[in-house]
Order: structure tokens, then sequence, then C-alpha cells
């Protein structure tokens, strides 16, 4: 009886014990890695984006030109920018191009990108040519759109029946929509792109069920693409606000702030005060001012849209 029992326990195999689970410390030594992974990196945050803003907080209320010592005057810049005219203009410009970004840029980002994440016949040379502008720093665009839209040798010199005089710097509107347009013109490739990745994320499934069920095109577009990008559209808003609220290359070379100061953005005005009046301490409070208004947006952008919490779009397509 014994020699048949051990026999059966041999033929069984090994006997199983109850799994150990892995004690918290080993978990910890499998899990994230430590602090000491991001030293370097936040190293060089702390250096090169934490120290500055310190200073330029600390210099916004201080009196300096850049060649002798600062000197201490408490909120003086600050009344000053309350008193100022053209401070609140170029806030009020500032947010006005950052607004047309966002009306103009985001549609066209859609949809180029959902028609570049397809299959069609020469999509990748087209996306390519394309995306061209990405490649090219704001100064060489601006550049470039400075000579193609000068009035005496550009397009506009060639083409009065369109332009008519052809200077389209010298009032305040058509200078805007050109700021409009080259910021269109260089910015968009780069917001299709992130809707491109998104849309090829998009499980197939979806579209599958939704052509059982007998929708069209544009109803998987409303009902399947858009809800799908909703993430990648808060994304994409987030940067095109930060980005216009900075926005600096272009006015600075195709308008310099003019006609007057029609153009005169919060970016252009800190750089005017600071590097051509020599009043860093007033340039130091606009940048503050930008610093905390593009925090404070994307904050807000954030909570309201729901993006802190994460949620995936792909539930229930498995």
């Amino acid at each position: 009886m014994t020699t048949k029992t051990t026999s059966a326990r041999l033929a069984a195999g090994p006997r199983k014990g109850p799994r150990r689970r892995p004690s918290a410390s080993s978990a910890t030594q499998v899990g994230r890695p430590g602090f000491a992974w991001a030293l370097p990196a936040a190293v060089f945050f702390a250096l090169f984006a934490i120290v500055p803003l310190i200073m330029v907080a600390v210099l916004s209320f201080m009196s300096w030109d850049g060649i002798g010592s600062p000197e201490f005057v408490g909120t003086d810049n600050w009344s000053r920018l309350m008193d100022d005219p053209v401070m609140f203009q170029s806030i009020w410009l500032t947010l006005l191009l950052t607004v047309l970004g966002v009306v103009i840029q985001t549609p066209l980002s859609i949809l180029l990108g959902v028609w570049a994440a397809g299959h069609q016949r020469n999509r990748a040379v087209l996306s390519a040519i394309y995306f061209i502008p990405l490649l090219l720093s704001a100064t060489a665009v601006s550049v470039l759109w400075r000579a193609l839209l000068d009035p005496n040798f550009g397009i506009p010199a060639e083409a009065t029946w369109l332009f008519g005089d052809g200077n389209l710097f010298g009032e305040q509107a058509t200078a805007i929509g050109v700021l409009a347009f080259v910021s269109t013109w260089q910015f968009t490739p780069f917001h299709t792109l992130i809707y491109q990745g998104a849309a090829r994320a998009i499980p197939q499934v979806l579209y599958q069920a939704a052509e059982i069920d007998g929708a069209g095109r544009y109803r998987q577009f409303f009902h399947i693409t858009l809800p799908q990008l909703r993430n990648a559209m808060i994304t994409s808003m987030i940067l095109m606000i930060v980005g216009g609220l900075t926005t600096f290359e272009t006015v600075l070379i195709l308008t310099q702030g003019g006609p007057g100061t029609d153009t005169t953005i919060s970016a252009y005005y800190m750089y005017d005060k600071a590097f051509k009046s020599f009043d860093y301490g007033t340039g130091s409070a606009i940048a503050l001012v930008l610093v905390v208004a593009a925090t404070i947006i994307s904050l807000i952008v954030v909570r309201v849209s729901g993006y802190d919490k994460m949620r995936s779009t792909m539930e229930g397509s498995s």
C-alpha cells in the first residue's frame, strides 16, 4: 500500500505549495525607477527653467539698464504697466492671434491628419511634401514670407488686381491676417502629425461595426473619429495656446510691431522694452505676465476638458 502511494505521488509530480507573493521591497525594486533616474533631467530643468524664472521674477521689481547694478524699485514697473495702453493693446492682440490660430488650425489639422492616416494612393509622398514647413525654423519661414509678400518685389507687386497697392503690412487688419496666415502655414503640419498618429490608433473594429449598422463616412467621422481624437485635440489646443502666447520671431521679422503698434503683441513688447529701450525691469514684468497667463490658461483647459483624468477613448473596443 505504501509503495503504491509513493508511486502515485511520483507520477503526479512534485507537490506545489502555496505561491508566495512578492514582498513590498521586491515590488519596489521591479516597479518604477527611483528618483535618481530623473535627477539629470530635474537638474537641467532647474538650471534652465526654474532658476531663470526666479531671476526674472526678482528682476521685475528692479530698475536695470543692463549695464549698471540693478536697483530695487518695488512695484514701480508693475504700476507703469497698469497705466500703459500699449500693454493692454498687446494683450488683446496676443489673445486675438491665439484664438485665430486655434480656430483656423484645429479643423485643418484634424481633416488633414485623418486623411494622412489613411491608405490613399500617393498619400506618403503628398504628406512628406506637406510636412516640409516642420523642417524650417520660425525665422526662416518669416524671412521667406517677408520676401514673398514684399510690396515692391513680391507677389503683391505682380498681382495688384488682387492686393491693391500691395502693401499688406500697411494696415492693421491685413498685417494681422498675414501673421495668422504665416503661423497657420508653418504650424498646421505639426498638429496634423499629432492627429495622424491619434487617428491611426483608432481600432478598425469600430468602423467595421459602424459599416454593418449602415453608417456612412460622415457619420463615422462625427460619431467615431472625432470622439476618439478628444485627447489629441486637447493636447494640440494646449500647444497652440502656449505657442500663440509666446509668438515672437514672426512679428519681429514680418511687421516689427507695426504699423505703429498695431501688431505689437506681448512677447514683442517685452523685447522692445528690454532690448530696445534697455528697461529690463519692465521687460521682465511682461515676461512674468506671459508665463503666468500661459500656465493658468493651460490648467483651465486641462481641468475643464477632464484631460487630467486621462480616461481611455478605447474602452469597449476589444
